[in-house]
This record gives structure tokens, sequence and C-alpha cells, in this order.
């Protein structure tokens, strides 16, 4: 019976004010064209910049990587977190920032959009939290040595998830 209950003080949710939760999402975007502009310490100011809007909108990074071409996060979010504004907020503020501090951007990227308007966002069961949290990690390490045509990043993440799923059950 002991075995249904989670121990109060040993346990990942989160406590507020009338709620429990724990809500995690794994959120992929890419440049705009594919184009690798996030190098040479640019990646390096991004993931700073994603620091403070987590410090700023209360949510917090657990794994992140910035590739040259998109952007994985692994955030804990409260219920009060809405995914498409959030991202919206998340891709804007680095936009401006990275745009202001590196004008050499611009230049690389068509009519000056640092972003592709779509994404990918996956709830993470606390059983797959740690194995997307090493996914993330990892990613620095297998980028692609131009050998072959390296799969798309949502075919990559999309087989992943389904790895992932068919382990659990």
């Amino acid at each position: 019976m002991d075995n249904y209950f989670y121990n109060i003080k040993n346990n990942d949710l989160t406590y507020g004010r009338g709620y429990v939760y724990s809500l995690q999402y794994h959120i992929v975007w890419c440049t705009k064209y594919r184009r690798k502009v996030l190098r040479d310490g640019v990646d390096d100011d991004c993931k700073a910049l994603l620091q403070s809007l987590a410090e700023e909108y209360r949510f917090e990074i657990m794994a992140m990587e910035v590739m040259p071409d998109h952007i994985h996060l692994l955030i804990n979010a409260s219920p009060q977190f809405v995914i498409p504004d959030m991202i919206k907020i998340m891709k804007g503020g680095i936009a401006r920032k990275l745009f202001l501090v590196h004008p050499e951007l611009k230049k690389q990227l068509w009519r000056g959009h640092l972003w592709n308007p779509s994404y990918c966002a996956v709830t993470v069961s606390e059983r797959s939290r740690e194995m997307v949290e090493q996914y993330i990690e990892s990613q620095k390490e297998k980028e692609w040595g131009g050998r072959g045509r390296p799969p798309r990043d949502l075919e990559r993440l999309q087989a992943y998830h389904r790895e992932m799923g068919s382990k659990e059950t």
C-alpha cells in the first residue's frame, strides 16, 4: 500500500499555493533555413540569455544545448506556463538581444529572421526525464561529421521519443 503514495519530503513535485505539480517539456527549435549561426560565442550568449529568461519567467532549465542550427531545452515549468507564448518570448527575446550583440548575424540570415517559426514541444515523464537529459547533453558529441545527410532533428527527436515510449511499457 505504501508504494502508491509519494513521500512528501522526497519527491520531484513542486508545491505552489493550492496546487502541486511536476511538468517537464523537451523543447526544440531551429534557426531560419537551418543556418549554422549559433557558434563562435553566439551559442554561449544564447545560453546566458535563456538562463536570464528562466529566472525572469520562473521556470527551471534542467538541460540545455545550443547546437549550430538548433536549440534543445528540458524545462520544468508551472501549470501557468503556456508553451506557445513562452516559446515566442524566448525566441523573440533571444533574437533581439543576439542581433544587438552580434550584428553580423543579420548578414548571414535572409531578411534578418533568426528562428524558423516552428518548434517541437514534448512532455516528459518522470521515468524518461533522465534519458532526455542525457540525450540533450550528448548532442554536441553526436554532431554529424559530414558523412551522409544527417536526419532532420524533428525526425530524430520523434524516433527517440517513440523508442522511450516503447521502453516504458
